[in-house]
This record gives structure tokens, C-alpha cells and sequence, in this order.
């Protein structure tokens, strides 16, 4: 059973409450028992029913809130988790992390149950008819065997059900966030065939799922079913021969069936609760980057910077192996190399957002895990490759949440001025998540007014920022650029000549390792 927050106790109360629901099903069987003998109502039949039906009220409220707490956990593990395949995070945080609601709340409280209730009514057996215990207690086994025998079987179909769900969702993520380039190139038609045979293939495994449980539930059907007759019939033969009174024979007969519900139940509520379970146990496993807790600040201004044998990997792929750089304070470094060779991982390791596996980065001499998160990043300018948006206006987007952006400014030096012109209210038009009113290139730009309008920052991190203007707009923005730059450190990635000469220093990085570096 996968280890969570809170699952001690959760099931601790659970077995509380199966203690009560077996005593309401003890007593309830005794009060019917009276009661269709001939005996008048009793108080404690009417307590039981009444207990019962609270018993499942809490169930359920127990089981929804502990659910409701897990769920809100696991959507903040995985968000935080050091995963970069954004499709199986995104079928995870949806699909599988609701999933886990019938494992929590329908699985979990009924395996509780199916543990204590058919003990107890067993023993009261004992007590009352040592024949008939012995047939249940015979018989009993019998339905965990099978469910674990048919439960072994589905756990293989769904994981491989849940496989192809995850590969199906990252897949369906990937071809829409691509859609344009697919159109452009005519490969979009491909795409929708090889998604539409992934959707197949996890149609067919599903269907093969389901018919696996629909099988198993009809043989512990049956089980429960011949159990309870084997029971039934010697009871009533026996109370024909005058070997058994009636009310004891009704006992028998009321608590017989009540022994073998909760396992029923339970190994019923197992197959919907199996999928939850995969998705639970690949969610817990996903590793997850310690925050920082370092408090110190520094002072602000132009820091300098030194990585010391740094190395990055992701899922096991080297990204930087052993990268030493020195970047003294008011220098300009532009980095430069082909795509994947570790250029934007380092600068996600200077901001902080990644951790290296192996050595360190000294900020003005000083360990930056040791720095305060916040302060750090109030004292750097970032443009990344793609600027994420946010619901509100333009204007908002720009200043970031920073009071005293001046947002016309940074709007001008990073050439949004006749953009915003063009939109219906200027810079209060709201813009949205996916900037459906601005292109590509203006979403850019967007980003670049964000950095130019941090005039306080003393480190400025460009990661291609020029990479999807027009050489009109880009000669614009890098004048704006070169006005930002000046008493500040900086580093650049850079693919574009323009960008290069901005720098004082190239430096050139290869498979995550630096290769070459010279002066600009």
C-alpha cells in the first residue's frame, strides 16, 4: 500500500468505525431474529438501523475529506516534480490523480470492513450454531482467494490500460502545442492517425479490462452465493427435524449472508479502485525538487557569478556535465552551440530553478542554495525562449507585479508600442493564458518588456530573445537591449550574430560540456 499523509490514522478510524458496523450487524441480526419470531420491536433494532445508516454517512465523509486531502497533494507533487514530460504530468494531474478516489474512498474503508465485520460475525456463529460456523469459516477463504487469484490478472491489464492512457495523453499534448509547425509541413493528417490508433489501443485495453472484472464480480457472486446455500439448506432441514428453534435458525440465516457481504464488496470495488492504484503508486514515484530554504540576502547590483563542476541530469540524460564558469560581476557572456547542448539548463541552474546533481554556484562568493528564493529572483531580469502569460490585461503581463514598472517604457524599448495601438483597449486588453490576441513574436516581445522593465535588476538572463522577431523588430529590440545591459552581469544565449556582439565573451557549450571560450 502506498505510504501517504495521513493513511495511519485514516485507517485507524476506519477500523474504528468497522468495530461499530460490526456491532450494529450483531445486533440488528438479533433484534430481526426477535422480531420475526414473534418478539415486538426493539429498542436496539431501531439503534442499530439508525447506527448503520450513520455508519455509512460517515464512510462516506471520512473517506471524501481523507480523498479531497490526497488528491490536493498529489496535484502539488506533481506539479513540483522534477519531470519534464509535460503530457504524462498533465494526464497524471488530471485524469490519474481523480482516479485515486475510488481506491481511497470506496477500496480502502471496504477492505476495512471485510476484515472486522466477518470476524465478528463468525465468532457470534461459534456461539450460536458450531455446525454452521464451520461452514462459513470453511467457505470464508474462499472469496479473498479468488479475488486475489482475478485481481493479480487485472492489476497487469490495468497498468497496461494506464500506460497507454498516459502515452495517449502526453502524445495528444505534444501534436497540439505543435499543430502549426504539423500544418505547415502537412504532417498533421499523420498525427491524427497515429492518435487515433494510440485511442484505439487504450479503447481495446479498457474494453479487455472491463470484461475481466465483469467476470471475476460474476464468480465472487457465485462463491458468496453457494456459500450461504450450503448454509441454508442443512438450517432448514435441521429445523424441520425439531434440532433447531426458529429464532436460532433465523440468526444463522441473517448473519450468514453478512459474513461474505463486505468481502463481495470489497473485491467488487477493487476493479475500480485498481486503475486509481496505478496511478497513485507512478505519482508517488515521480521525484519531486527539494524547495530551497537557504534565508540569506545579498546586496543588489551586478552580481559575479561562479559554477564550480556543475552537472545536471534529466531521467538519467546528462544535460551539463561538469561545467566551470566564471562570470565576473558587469561582464557579458553570450553562450552558443546547437540545440540540446545544455545552454538553457544553465541558466534554469543560475535562477535557481534547477538544482545540479553535483557541484555548486557562487553568487558574489556565497552558495546560491543558500540565498533567499525570492530576493534572488527580485535582483534578475529573465527573458526565457517562451514567455509564459497570465490572465489579465497586457499591461499587467508587462509590470508582473512589480508597483513601479514603467510599463509604456518597457513597452516602447521592446517595440509593443504600435501592438498594443492595435488592440481594442490598448494596453488594458486582456490577453489570456495562450496570448490568443498576440502572435508568437509579440509574446516575445512581451517577455523582453518584462526584463526591461526591471531597471533594479543587477543579472540579466536572455535566452534567444531575438529568436522569433523580424530583423526590423529585432534591430528595435536589441537597441533596447544594449541600453538594459550596461553596469549589469549578464549572460546570453545567443544563436544570431546581432546577439553575439552584445557580449564580451563567447563561450561555447557542446553535449553539456564547454568547448571553446573566447573573447567577443
Amino acid at each position: 500500500m502506498p505510504a501517504l499523509p495521513g493513511l495511519r490514522r485514516y485507517l485507524a478510524v476506519l477500523a474504528a468505525l468497522g468495530v461499530l458496523s460490526a456491532s450494529a450487524v450483531l445486533v440488528q441480526a438479533e433484534g430481526l431474529a426477535t422480531l420475526l419470531t414473534g418478539g415486538g420491536v426493539s429498542s436496539f433494532l431501531v439503534v442499530a438501523l439508525l447506527g448503520r445508516v450513520a455508519l455509512t454517512w460517515g464512510h462516506g465523509v471520512l473517506g471524501g475529506r481523507f480523498a479531497a486531502s490526497v488528491r490536493g497533494g498529489l496535484r502539488r507533487r506533481l506539479l513540483d516534480s522534477a519531470s519534464d514530460r509535460a503530457g504524462v504530468v498533465a494526464t497524471q494531474v488530471t485524469r490519474g490523480v481523480d482516479a485515486t478516489d475510488s481506491y481511497l474512498s470506496g477500496y480502502l474503508p471496504s477492505l476495512v470492513v471485510s476484515v472486522v465485520v466477518p470476524v465478528a460475525v463468525v465468532v457470534r456463529l461459534f456461539t450460536t450454531d458450531l455446525v454452521s460456523a464451520l461452514v462459513v469459516t470453511a467457505t470464508l477463504p474462499l472469496i479473498p482467494v479468488f479475488a486475489i487469484l482475478v485481481g493479480k490478472h487485472t492489476a497487469a491489464r490495468t497498468s497496461r490500460q494506464w500506460e497507454l492512457l498516459t502515452k495517449l495523453g502526453g502524445h495528444f499534448l505534444d501534436v497540439v502545442r505543435g499543430l502549426g509547425t504539423l500544418k505547415v509541413f502537412g504532417r498533421a493528417e499523420a498525427q491524427a492517425k497515429t492518435v487515433r490508433a494510440m485511442a484505439d489501443a487504450h479503447a481495446d485495453a479498457t474494453l479487455k479490462t472491463v470484461r475481466v472484472a465483469f467476470l471475476s464480480s460474476l464468480v465472487l457472486e457465485l462463491v458468496a452465493t453457494l456459500s450461504v446455500a450450503l448454509v441454508a439448506v442443512p438450517i432448514g432441514f435441521r429445523l424441520l427435524d425439531g434440532g433447531l428453534d426458529a429464532r436460532t435458525a433465523l440468526l444463522i440465516l441473517i448473519l450468514a449472508p453478512e459474513a461474505y457481504l463486505p468481502l463481495r464488496a470489497a473485491g467488487a470495488k477493487f476493479h475500480a479502485a485498481a486503475e486509481g492504484l496505478t496511478a497513485l503508486r507512478e505519482a508517488l514515484a515521480v521525484p519531486v525538487v527539494p524547495p530551497r530554504s537557504g534565508a540569506r540576502c545579498r546586496r543588489r547590483g551586478a552580481p559575479s557569478l561562479v559554477l564550480e563542476r556543475v552537472s545536471v541530469c534529466y531521467d538519467g540524460v546528462p544535460a551539463l556535465s561538469e561545467v566551470d564558469l566564471s562570470v565576473p560581476a558587469g561582464a557579458r557572456v553570450a553562450l552558443v552551440g546547437p540545440s540540446g547542448s545544455g545552454k538553457s539548463t544553465l541558466l534554469s541552474v543560475l535562477l535557481g530553478f534547477v538544482t545540479p546533481a553535483s557541484g555548486r554556484v557562487l553568487v558574489d562568493g556565497v552558495d546560491l542554495r543558500l540565498l533567499s528564493p525570492s530576493s534572488w529572483l527580485a535582483d534578475v531580469a529573465w527573458v526565457p525562449q517562451r514567455p509564459t502569460l497570465f490572465r489579465g490585461s497586457l499591461a499587467a503581463n508587462i509590470a508582473l507585479g512589480l508597483p513601479s514598472a514603467d510599463v509604456p517604457g518597457a513597452a516602447r524599448a521592446a517595440a509593443l508600442t504600435s501592438v498594443a495601438a492595435g488592440l481594442p483597449a490598448g494596453f488594458e486588453t486582456p490577453v489570456g493564458e495562450l496570448g490568443e490576441v498576440l502572435s508568437a513574436g509579440q509574446r516575445q516581445r512581451v517577455g523582453l518588456a518584462r526584463a526591461l522593465a526591471r531597471t533594479s535588476a543587477g543579472l540579466v538572463l536572455l535566452d534567444e530573445p531575438t529568436a522569433r522577431l523580424d530583423s526590423r523588430t529585432e534591430a528595435t529590440v536589441l537597441s533596447a537591449t544594449r541600453r538594459l545591459l550596461p553596469g549589469r552581469t549578464a549572460v546570453l544565449v545567443a544563436h544570431r550574430p546581432a546577439m553575439v556582439a552584445l557580449a564580451d565573451r563567447v563561450v561555447e557549450l557542446r553535449d553539456g560540456r564547454i568547448r571553446t571560450e573566447v573573447a567577443a
